[in-house]
C-alpha cells in the first residue's frame, strides 16, 4: 500500500470524493470517501454478508472495498462505524487487515455495550469500555482524511452511540435519516428514544441546505431507483417523517406508532453481538469452533 502524501497538502474543510458501495441483502451502503488532494480516505459503514440458515459469512463486498483501494493505491486511515448496526455485520477488521485503518465509533458505544452485554450474557471477553475499536470518537471531535477535516456530531436516538460524520459539504448521517420518501430510523430498540432521534435530527437538518446527506440504507420505496444521496433541503422541504411543517409531539406520535408495527430486524441477533466488539466474533471454544448465542424471546413483541 502506498504511503499517504496527506501530510503535503495543508488542513481544509474541503469536500470528499464519496464512491457508495450497495449490499443488496442488508439494502446497506457502504463509502470510500477520499480526499481529492491526496490518497488519503476513510470507510464508512462497511458489510460483511451473513447468512442466518448456514451461519456462514460472505466477503465479497468487503472485497469489492478493498479492490478499489488496492487499484487507485489508497490510503486508508479511518474504518468508520456511524453506529452499531442491527441488520447488518460490519466487514471492518476483514478489510483493516488487507489494506490497514483504524476502526472507529462513538463514544457511547460503551453503553450499547454494557445493554447487550446482559442480553447475551457476555463475559471477560466482551469488555464494556470500548476496547475493541482503535478510536472512540467524541461530540464535536476533529479528525482527519488527508487533508480533509472532518466533525463528529453526537444523533442519538435511533441508538445511544450513532453519530454522523460532516466532511465538507456531506454528512454520513448511519441510519438516523433515510430519503425523504422513507423517513427516518426506528427508535424502538433498547437505548432508543424517538424524543432523543427528533433533537438529533434537528441537528442535521441546521446544517448548509445544500449540505449532501449520505444514507446508510434505501429500499427504494414505490417503484423508484435506488438512491444513496439527498440534501438537507430535501428532507426539510419532503421527508415524511421530519418535514419543517411537523413538530417535536408530532414526530414522536408518529415514530412511536410506526415502531409498533415493525418486525424485528432478520440479522439482529448476529449483529449486535459482533458489532459491539468491533466486528470481531467471539473466541473460539475448546472445540475450535465459534459460536453466536441467539438468546429466546428478548426482542418479542407483544
Amino acid at each position: 500500500m502506498q504511503a499517504s502524501n496527506a501530510a503535503q497538502a495543508p488542513l481544509d474543510r474541503g469536500n470528499p470524493e464519496v464512491l457508495p458501495f450497495f449490499d443488496r441483502d442488508s439494502n446497506t451502503f457502504s463509502y470510500v470517501v477520499k480526499d481529492p488532494k491526496s490518497n488519503a480516505c476513510a470507510i464508512f459503514d462497511s458489510v460483511l454478508t451473513f447468512d442466518m440458515a448456514s451461519a456462514s459469512t460472505d466477503t465479497s463486498g468487503a472485497d469489492a472495498i478493498v479492490a478499489h483501494v488496492r487499484k487507485h493505491r489508497l490510503d486508508v486511515q479511518w474504518i468508520v462505524e456511524t453506529h452499531v448496526h442491527a441488520d447488518h455485520l460490519t466487514a471492518a477488521p476483514y478489510i483493516q487487515e488487507r489494506v490497514g485503518g483504524k476502526i472507529a465509533i462513538g463514544e457511547r458505544v460503551t453503553t450499547v455495550q454494557k445493554t447487550f452485554a446482559r442480553i447475551f450474557n457476555c463475559g471477560q471477553d466482551c469488555p464494556r469500555d470500548g476496547s475493541q475499536f482503535d478510536h472512540l470518537f467524541k461530540d464535536g471531535e476533529e479528525y482527519h482524511i488527508g487533508s480533509l477535516i472532518a466533525q463528529t456530531l453526537h444523533t442519538p436516538g435511533h441508538t445511544p452511540a450513532c453519530m454522523t460524520h460532516v466532511i465538507g459539504d456531506a454528512a454520513f448521517v448511519g441510519d438516523t435519516l433515510f430519503m425523504p420518501d422513507s423517513g427516518t430510523a426506528r427508535a424502538d430498540f433498547p437505548g432508543g428514544d424517538a424524543a432523543t432521534l427528533y433533537h438529533s435530527i434537528q441537528k442535521i437538518l441546521s446544517l448548509p441546505a445544500e449540505t449532501r446527506l449520505f444514507m446508510c440504507h434505501d429500499y427504494a420505496e414505490g417503484d423508484r431507483e435506488l438512491a444513496h444521496e439527498t440534501t438537507v433541503a430535501a428532507e426539510l422541504a419532503g421527508n415524511i417523517h421530519i418535514r419543517s411543517s411537523i413538530g417535536e409531539e408530532e414526530f414522536v406520535n408518529l415514530r412511536e406508532s410506526r415502531d409498533r408495527e415493525l418486525e424485528v430486524p432478520h440479522l439482529i441477533l448476529p449483529s449486535l453481538q459482533v458489532n459491539m466488539r468491533a466486528g470481531h466474533f467471539p473466541p473460539a471454544e475448546d472445540n475450535g469452533k465459534t459460536y453466536l448465542k441467539l438468546p429466546l424471546n428478548v426482542f418479542k413483541q407483544s
